[in-house]
C-alpha cells in the first residue's frame, strides 16, 4: 500500500477500512475477495472513474498486497487516485475475466476460498458464468455485502465530506426554488439548480435533479422535459448534491399561488413527520419503528395523499444510476435492524396524490449521533409560496367574454 497524502481521506482511514474488511473475511473463512461494485472500490481505495461499465475489480487477499484489474485506459486512475500499487490492466481487445483468473493464479489465489459480489450491478451474469467455468481449482463464494458492513456507519471524516455535499445540495435547491415561476420551463429550473450546485463545489451527482411541475409531479421519478410551468401550479424538486462521490439529498416544493387548505395540510403533515422521527432517531431504535413514525403521520391526512414508498434510505457514496444506499438499509415496515451511530439517512415523508393530482415533498438528510440525530441542512422546510405567479382572475364586474384578466395584488 502506498501511504500517499493526497486522497479524499487520510491514508490511515483506508488502512482501517481494509483492516476491518479483512477481519470480516477471516470470520467468513475467505482467503481473498474480488470487489467489483464501484462504490465499494471508492470506499476501499479512493478509485473512481466514469468508465465503470467496463469490468474492474479490486482483489484483496487476507494476508498479501491487494491488486486491481482494470481496462488499460482506466489504469491511470489507479495510479493517480489510490494507494494501490499492483495493477493488471487488460486491453480493449482483451478478456477481463481471463485476466482476473490469470492474476489470481499469479498471486497464488487459484486454489483458495475466494469471495465475490454476486449481486453487483457490474459483475454481470455472463462474467460470473465465465469465472465459475475457469476458476476450477479453488472455490468461489458469494460475499455480497461484506464491504457494505463497513460503509453503513460513516466515520467522522465521512460526515465532514457529506457536509460539503450538503452545501452543494442547499445551493442547488435555493437556486431551483428561486427559479420557479410561471412561464419558465422545467429545463430552466434544472439549469439553475445544476449551475448553483457545481459553483458551490459540487461534483456530478449520481442522479441529476428531479424537476416536475403541475400534473407531471404524479409521474414517479420523472424529471424535466421542457414543459412550461403554468400560473398557479406547484413545482416538485428533489436535489442530490455530491462531493467526492458522497451525496446528501432533499425534497422541497414551490407553490405559485396562495396555499390552499389541502396544500397547507400536506406541508404541515410532512414537517410534523420529520420533527417526530428526528426526535425519535437514536442508536438502538429499529428501522421499522422509524418507518412507522413517518408512515402513520403521513397516512393520517384528509387530502387523499399516500406515502407509496419506503420512508427513507441510507445515503453516502454513489455512482449513477442511483444516489441511495437503500440496498444496504432502508426504512421499511417490519425491518428489525437497529440504528447505529454514524448511519446516514435521506428521510422522505413525501405525499403522492394531494387532491388526487399533486405530488409534494419535504425531506431531510440526517446522521445518527451518539444520542440522537442531526440534519445536514439549514434550509427552511416550508413550501416556497409565490402568489404573484397565481393564475389570472377576472373581477365580477368584468366577468364576460373578452374581459381583461385582473391579477391578484402582490404584497
Amino acid at each position: 500500500m502506498n501511504p500517499r497524502d493526497d486522497m479524499t481521506f487520510p491514508f490511515e482511514e483506508y488502512e482501517r477500512r481494509v483492516g476491518e474488511l479483512r477481519r470480516r473475511m477471516a470470520d467468513r473463512l475467505l482467503d481473498a475477495v474480488v470487489i467489483t461494485d464501484p462504490e465499494n472500490l471508492m470506499y476501499l481505495t479512493d478509485y473512481q472513474t466514469t468508465g465503470y461499465s467496463f469490468f474492474q475489480a479490486l482483489v484483496v487477499p487476507l494476508d498479501a498486497e491487494p491488486f486491481m484489474i482494470t481496462r488499460a485506459m482506466e489504469e491511470s486512475n489507479v495510479h493517480a487516485r489510490t494507494w494501490v500499487e499492483k495493477t493488471r490492466p487488460y486491453p480493449d481487445t482483451g478478456d477481463a475475466i481471463q485476466g482476473l483468473v490469470q492474476a489470481m493464479r499469479e498471486f497464488g489465489l487459484h486454489t483458495k476460498e475466494v469471495g465475490y459480489e454476486r449481486n453487483s450491478y457490474y459483475f454481470p451474469a455472463y462474467h460470473q458464468d465465465y469465472i465459475h467455468a475457469t476458476f476450477t481449482e479453488g472455490r468461489l463464494l458469494d460475499c455480497f455485502g461484506i464491504v457494505e458492513e463497513g460503509r453503513v456507519c460513516k466515520s467522522p471524516a465521512e460526515i465532514a465530506i457529506m457536509r460539503k455535499a450538503a452545501q452543494a445540495t442547499e445551493a442547488g435547491m435555493r437556486a431551483g426554488l428561486e427559479a420557479c415561476a410561471a412561464g419558465v420551463t422545467e429545463n430552466d429550473i434544472a439549469a439553475e439548480i445544476s449551475s448553483a450546485m457545481f459553483r458551490a463545489g459540487g461534483e456530478f451527482p449520481a442522479v441529476m435533479p428531479y424537476v416536475t411541475s403541475g400534473p407531471r409531479s404524479m409521474i414517479g421519478h420523472a424529471t424535466w422535459e421542457g414543459r412550461t410551468v403554468q400560473p398557479g401550479e406547484h413545482v416538485f424538486l428533489e436535489v442530490g448534491g455530491c462531493f467526492r462521490r458522497y451525496h446528501t439529498a432533499m425534497m422541497r416544493t414551490a407553490v405559485l399561488d396562495d396555499l390552499s387548505g389541502s396544500m397547507l395540510e400536506a406541508q404541515e403533515r410532512m414537517k410534523l413527520a420529520l420533527t417526530e422521527v428526528e426526535a425519535a432517531i437514536r442508536p438502538g431504535l429499529t428501522v421499522s419503528d422509524a418507518d412507522n413514525i413517518v408512515r402513520s403521520i403521513i397516512s393520517d391526512n384528509r387530502v387523499g395523499a399516500r406515502l407509496v414508498t419506503r420512508s427513507g434510505y441510507s445515503i453516502g457514496i454513489a455512482f449513477p444510476p442511483s444516489w441511495d444506499e437503500g440496498y444496504i438499509v432502508s426504512l421499511n415496515q417490519g425491518n428489525p435492524a437497529i440504528l447505529r451511530e454514524g448511519m446516514t439517512f435521506h428521510i422522505l415523508p413525501w405525499m403522492w396524490g394531494v387532491d388526487g393530482d399533486k405530488t409534494v415533498g419535504i425531506s431531510d438528510t440526517v446522521h445518527v449521533t451518539a444520542d440522537g440525530c442531526q440534519s445536514f441542512f439549514t434550509l427552511d422546510k416550508d413550501f416556497t409560496v409565490k402568489p404573484e405567479h397565481a393564475a389570472a382572475v377576472v373581477s365580477p364586474e368584468h366577468e364576460h367574454e373578452g374581459a381583461t384578466p385582473i391579477r391578484p395584488e402582490v404584497a
